[in-house]
């Protein structure tokens, strides 16, 4: 058995080794006290008379703070480091626009502005709300309008969903003696309830059309008077038959489109989400043609082929494009995003994202060399006329 000292010196040497092994899962609270708190007194106060200088550590990397935005809209404050960024974190940086173009580091901050990803938040929001922003609507109609209280609670008020209620509009609307609307209904019905890109695509448009339309007053005005939307809506069903091979409805689906709307799209063409489809008579779009996302047509537009070869023989309409009233695009040619066609054009050849063609033929401002381009989207601003002043110097 070992002397009391020889203990005395073995338990302080043991205390010791305990308080600076790295393997001690102490609190957080108690990393920056001195190793003494794990000694009796007799062992503490011996170290009290000498301090033991604790080792150092090395320094903890570079920490930056972000502003983490969940999909709710609340700021989270989150702590990344950077010094070595994931793939996560690289995206996550990115997503943000930063008004300083200097990077991270430990001393510097950025400012991050979570606007544009407020502002998504928001239209999200706004589109998935928008049966319920119908129904609303419906309902508020029909009490300062007690008329329509039969037809909109048909439409509207009685329908379970929003595929439900576009299913009874359109088949009430293309029915005929020999088309009964209880069939059309069953055949929409199933197309919609299958295809839920299709309901998402006629979120977009409702949203699209309430933002650029001033005569839209309310979406449930747009969703069961707008021909212009319902016409896009029930080619989304017919191009979505045309591509299952169901040729035979889709073709007619088309004929009736064609009688109720005064617009001819063919089922084969291809069209985005976020059209609008202003006003909307005489639109004609043939077999192979495509129109991109966030378009805007106006009236008497014409895309259209050139002759009577088959295949690809039909325009490309690129993203938020704008195209005015009475115009004719012809031909497999090209408008490149982000375009503006001016009323009356007739366009024969491929026009540059983001200018403008005006005249018959039609012709780009500047010059097919140099020719001025825009940084705005006319499919979403809907500027007709600033162009007018740089095309012509008689200007009435």
């Amino acid at each position: 058995m070992l002397p009391v000292t020889s203990r005395r010196h073995f338990s302080m040497s043991l205390y010791m080794l305990r308080s600076s092994s790295p393997h001690i899962n102490l609190h957080h609270h108690h990393r920056h006290s001195s190793s003494s708190f794990l000694l009796p007194s007799f062992v503490s106060s011996t170290f009290k008379q000498r301090p033991q200088t604790p080792p150092r550590r090395p320094p903890p990397p570079p920490m930056a703070a972000c502003i983490d935005t969940c999909r709710t809209g609340k700021p989270q404050i989150s702590r990344r480091d950077t010094s070595n960024p994931t793939n996560d974190d690289v995206r996550y940086m990115n997503y943000f626009r930063s008004s300083s173009a200097s990077s991270f580091n430990g001393t510097q901050t950025r400012t991050l502005h979570t606007r544009p990803l407020l502002e998504d938040l928001d239209r999200d929001a706004e589109i998935d709300d928008v049966w319920a922003k119908i129904r609303d609507e419906a309902k508020s109609d029909i009490e300062r309008e007690p008329i329509v209280s039969g037809y909109y609670h048909a439409s509207i008020v009685s329908q379970r969903s929003l595929e439900a209620a576009l299913a009874n509009t359109l088949s009430v609307k293309l029915s005929n003696l020999n088309l009964p609307s209880n069939t059309l209904f069953d055949l929409f019905s199933s197309v919609l309830n299958e295809s839920p890109e299709i309901v998402e695509s006629v979120k977009q448009d409702l949203l699209a059309v309430k933002e650029r339309d001033p005569a839209c007053i309310s979406y449930v005005h747009c969703f069961l008077h707008f021909k212009g939307f319902l016409a896009c809506q029930a080619h989304r069903i017919a191009h979505e038959l045309w591509t299952q091979d169901r040729k035979i409805l889709a073709l007619l689906i088309q004929n009736r489109v064609s009688e109720a709307f005064a617009v001819d799209f063919h089922p084969g063409a291809k069209i985005g989400t976020g059209v609008l489809l202003d006003h909307a008579t005489a639109i004609v779009i043939g077999e192979t043609a495509v129109v991109g996302n966030n378009v805007s047509i106006l009236h008497n537009v014409t895309l259209g082929g050139t002759g009577k070869q088959c295949g690809d023989r039909h325009p490309k309409i690129g993203d938020g494009v704008l195209i005015g009233a009475g115009t004719c695009i012809l031909g497999n040619i090209t408008i490149g995003e982000g375009a503006k066609i001016g009323a009356g054009s007739v366009v024969l050849k491929d026009v540059p994202p983001r200018t403008t063609a005006v005249g018959n033929p039609a012709r780009l401002l500047g010059g097919k060399d140099n020719p001025k381009t825009h940084d705005k989207i006319p499919g979403l601003i809907m500027d007709q006329t600033s162009h007018i002043s740089e095309w012509s110097d008689y200007v009435i």
